[in-house]
C-alpha cells in the first residue's frame, strides 16, 4: 500500500481504520507524481477530473465548500513518499483562504485574530514552497511587525496587525514574482499539488536520497485533508510526539507541544516548544486521549512510532503517524524492551539493529573533569546525544565548503530548514537558539547520528556579521 498511496497516505489509512479521529481527505498515488514527471511536469489526463470529483466527496462530507465567502472550507497539501523523509519535500496549510474566505471564516468562528492568522500562515506558506519567493523576506516582514508592535511572538500580535501584515505578505509576493497571489481556491489546490509533486525533484531531497540509498523512481503521494486549527486560541495546539524517548529509548511518550499554534511552527522550529508532558496541565482531557491513542498505534505498528496532532478547541485530531526515527543507542533499548514486552519476537528485534549504526553508539562525549572545568555559555534541549568539536559556521553551504576541505565544523542557526540537509550532514555537531525535539534541525540530527542541542534561548545568532552572543 505504501508503494501507491506513500507512508503517510498508507498510515492515514490505518488510524482511520483503527477508528482514531483522522481529519477526512483522499490521497493522490505515486503513480500520478511519476506520470507528472514522466510527461513534462503536467497533469496527467484525468488527474483534475478526478480531484475535482474527490474534493465534491470532501466538500458533501464537511458540509462545506472550498474557499466559500461564507462558511469556507480549508484544506492542507501535503507530501508523502514510501519511505520517511521527514522534512525534505513540501506542505501547504490553509489552501483556499482569499480576499474573500478570510472574512467568512471571521464570521463563521467569531474569531478575527485567527482567521487573519491562519491567511497570513498561507501566504506565507504559499509564497515560499509554491510560488519560490526567498522565506526570509516573510520572516523580517513578520519580526519588523512584532517589533513595531512591541510583541514577543507572533501569537501577541491581534487581528489588526495581522491584516496589515497580509497586505505586506501579497506585496512581497508581487514584488519578487511579478504576479498576485491566485484568489481561485481551485487554482490553489492545483499550484500546491504541483509544488508537492515537483519537490521530489528538489535538490534537498535527491541529498537525502543520495544519503539514505533510497530509489529516485519512487515518487510521492499527495495528501488533501480538511484543515483542524490549532491556533484557535489557549485551548487549541498542535505537538510531535514519539511513543518512546527516541533518545534514550526510555518507554514515556516524548515530544513537543506548542499551545495556540499550528504544525508547521513545530517542525520549523520558529518558536521554543513545551515538553509534550505538559499537555497533562493544559490539555487534560486530550493528553489522556492521546497516551491512549499512542498505546494503541505502538500495539499495531509494533514499534516506536512518531505522530503528528492537533487540538482545535479540547478536541484531539491525529494528523500522521510513521515509525519513529532513534538515535542508535535507543534502537538497541526499544528493540529488546519490546523483545521482552512480547510485542515482538527475538528473531525480529534483532533485525530492527542496523550494522552500519554500531559505531555511533561510541559517539565521543566530554569527560566530566573537562565539563568540570568549563565555563557554561547556555543549555538547550538534548536533540541528538554525543559531544562534536569544530569551527563555528553559520550557513549550510558554508559547512559544507569547509568539510570537503578537510575542517571540522558546527553549524550554528536560529533554526534550520530542510534546504540545510547538505550541511548538517557535514558538521560535526548542530546547535540551535529555537526548536525542540522535534524540530527539523532535531529529526535530522537524530536521524543522521549527528551530536545537536536545540532550543538554547540564551544565544542570538546574526547571520549577517557571522557571530553569535550569548
Amino acid at each position: 500500500m505504501k508503494d501507491l498511496l506513500g507512508g503517510k497516505g498508507a498510515n492515514l489509512a490505518e488510524m482511520t481504520n483503527l477508528g482514531l479521529p483522522v481529519p477526512p481527505g483522499f490521497t493522490i498515488t505515486t503513480e500520478a507524481c511519476n506520470a507528472y514527471r514522466r510527461g513534462g511536469r503536467t497533469f496527467p489526463p484525468g488527474l483534475v477530473d478526478q480531484v475535482a470529483k474527490h474534493l465534491r466527496k470532501l466538500e458533501n462530507r464537511m458540509g462545506r465548500r472550498l474557499g466559500d465567502a461564507h462558511d469556507p472550507l480549508l484544506v492542507s497539501v501535503r507530501s508523502g513518499a514510501k519511505f520517511s523523509m521527514p522534512g525534505m519535500m513540501d506542505t501547504v496549510l490553509n489552501v483556499g483562504l482569499n480576499d474573500e474566505s478570510v472574512e467568512g471564516l471571521a464570521k463563521q468562528t467569531g474569531d478575527d485574530r485567527f482567521a487573519w492568522d491562519s491567511y497570513r500562515r498561507l501566504l506565507q506558506m504559499f509564497g515560499k514552497t509554491v510560488m519560490v519567493v526567498d522565506g526570509e523576506r516573510f520572516e523580517l516582514a513578520l519580526d519588523a511587525a512584532k517589533t513595531a508592535a512591541g510583541a514577543r511572538v507572533d501569537t501577541d500580535l491581534d487581528a489588526d496587525h495581522l491584516r496589515a501584515l497580509v497586505e505586506e505578505f501579497k506585496q512581497i509576493i508581487r514584488r519578487e514574482t511579478g504576479r498576485e497571489f491566485p484568489q481561485d481556491p481551485i487554482e490553489q489546490l492545483h499550484m500546491g499539488i504541483e509544488a508537492v509533486f515537483g519537490s521530489w525533484d528538489n535538490k534537498r531531497a535527491q541529498d537525502y536520497r543520495r544519503k539514505n540509498k533510497i530509489s529516485d523512481d519512487l515518487g510521492t503521494a499527495v495528501n488533501v485533508q480538511a484543515m483542524v486549527f490549532g491556533n484557535r486560541g489557549d485551548d487549541s495546539g498542535t505537538g510531535v510526539v514519539f511513543t518512546r524517548d527516541p533518545a534514550t529509548g526510555e518507554k514515556v511518550p516524548t515530544g513537543d507541544y506548542l499551545p495556540n499554534a499550528q504544525g508547521e511552527d513545530v517542525v520549523a522550529g520558529i518558536r521554543n516548544t513545551l515538553p509534550v508532558a505538559e499537555m497533562a496541565e493544559i490539555q487534560p482531557k486530550a493528553w489522556r486521549e492521546l497516551v491512549r491513542n499512542l498505546n494503541k498505534l505502538e500495539r499495531h505498528f509494533e514499534d516506536m512510532c512518531d505522530v503528528e496532532f492537533t487540538v482545535e478547541q479540547g478536541t484531539l485530531w491525529m494528523l500522521q503517524t510513521r515509525v519513529g526515527k532513534r538515535t542508535a543507542q535507543a534502537e538497541w533499548i526499544i528493540a529488546a524492551a519490546m523483545v521482552d514486552e512480547r510485542l515482538i519476537a527475538k528473531d525480529a528485534g534483532v533485525l530492527r539493529l542496523t550494522p552500519n549504526r554500531l559505531d555511533e553508539l561510541f559517539k565521543p562525549v566530554i569527560e566530566r573533569a573537562a565539563k568540570a572545568k568549563a565555563k557554561l555559555l547556555a543549555r538547550g534541549l538534548n536533540a541528538s546525544p554525543g559531544a562534536a568539536v569544530g569551527q563555528v559556521v553559520f550557513s549550510a553551504d558554508e559547512a559544507q565548503r569547509r568539510a570537503q576541505d578537510g575542517a571540522k565544523v558546527i553549524l550554528v542557526r536560529r533554526e534550520t530548514t530542510p534546504d540545510d540537509y547538505h550541511g548538517m550532514v557535514a558538521s560535526q555537531g548542530i546547535l540551535t537558539s529555537a526548536g525542540g525535539t522535534n524540530s527539523h534541525a532535531a529529526v535530522v540530527a537524530r536521524g543522521e547520528g549527528i551530536p545537536a542541542v536545540c532550543g538554547a534561548d540564551a544565544i542570538r545568532v546574526d547571520r549577517q556579521a557571522r557571530a553569535f552572543r550569548v
